[in-house]
């Protein structure tokens, strides 16, 4: 978690800023990659805030203003959102080109290696990147000058190995900090006896680890089906209907029955729609809910967290 959410984004945007430590024979004004100064940096920072209504709840925190808040406690989490996220198209002919793409190898490799499940095509991909990224940052930013060596942190060389250690021992994102962070948590919530913390700490654990043992032995013993809210409608497949919901079915306009004709007609089915009971939220397989336009739309601006774009993909490997 620390390598690329924290340690990368704490060399890189010191330098695209030109606040880098310089070396006394280097000079500042051969840095043709220091484009985030000035105004330059707060028109940035502003664009990341305001796209704040468009990361649905479930990412949780968005980034912040890195003009205003980048030394004021900035997260993990929003780092990754916004260097990982947000950054290829924020920094696009903002940096200059080559180190643009410099930067998207690092982008592409990185979100690969962040996924729950790698295929060992794309496994192989992240490996590529990230060792032309290692390999080419001191072409491109050091440029084989000693007053330079000091730019070459050991996370850069770091990153070369991340794909090998996935194949060894798994995707990170199942063992890395954020795991240690989300069960230390968990833990620290489960404390009662406040007069021995750390004794009832220590029996939390030790309970946690039984459980665990015991759900590995008889993986039955814990349903894996939640149970639906009520009123909400299962659609088979982990899909299900959350309410709000229509009192009544209410008629549709030509566009939007252009629409469902045409799923209707490529999907085989002979069905006219004329009416149509609305419906809030979809629960999606992964537990993820989105949102219609219906009630979405209700909500100012400011406290929006926009749900209703869904992105579908068909992986054929």
């Amino acid at each position: 978690m620390h390598l690329p959410a924290l340690n990368i984004p704490d060399l890189f945007i010191p330098l695209w800023r030109g606040t880098f430590e310089c070396d006394k024979a280097d000079a500042k004004a051969s840095w043709t990659w220091a484009v985030l100064q000035g105004d330059a940096w707060k028109e940035h920072g502003a664009l990341v805030a305001d796209a704040t209504p468009y990361f649905p709840g479930s990412f949780d925190r968005p980034p912040r203003n890195p003009a205003e808040k980048i030394s004021s406690g900035y997260k993990a989490w929003e780092f990754l959102l916004y260097f990982y996220g947000l950054g290829p198209c924020l920094f696009f002919k903002l940096l200059p080109d080559v180190y643009w793409e410099h930067y998207c190898k690092l982008v592409r490799g990185i979100r690969i290696l962040m996924q729950e499940e790698i295929h060992p095509r794309e496994l192989a991909e992240a490996s590529a990147r990230l060792i032309e990224f290692s390999t080419e940052f001191e072409e491109i930013y050091v440029q084989r000058r000693a007053d330079r060596i000091h730019f070459v942190r050991p996370s850069i060389h770091a990153l070369s190995h991340i794909a090998s250690e996935t194949e060894r021992v798994g995707p990170g994102i199942i063992y890395s900090q954020w795991a240690i962070e989300r069960t230390i948590g968990n833990l620290g919530e489960e404390i009662k006896q406040h007069s021995n913390p750390f004794s009832n700490l220590a029996h939390r654990g030790l309970r946690r680890c039984q459980v665990n043992a015991l759900k590995s032995m008889l993986p039955d013993i814990e349903p894996l089906e939640e149970k639906l809210p009520q009123g909400a409608k299962d659609l088979g497949q982990s899909y299900a209907l959350l309410r709000a919901v229509d009192n009544a079915a209410r008629p549709i306009d030509d566009l939007e029955k252009a629409a469902f004709d045409e799923y209707c007609e490529s999907n085989g089915i002979d069905m006219d729609i004329t009416h149509v009971i609305r419906w809030a939220r979809l629960r999606l397989p992964n537990r993820q809910i989105v949102r219609s336009k219906w009630k979405e739309e209700l909500k100012a601006k400011g406290k929006l967290r926009c749900s209703r774009n869904i992105k579908v993909g068909f992986y054929l490997f």
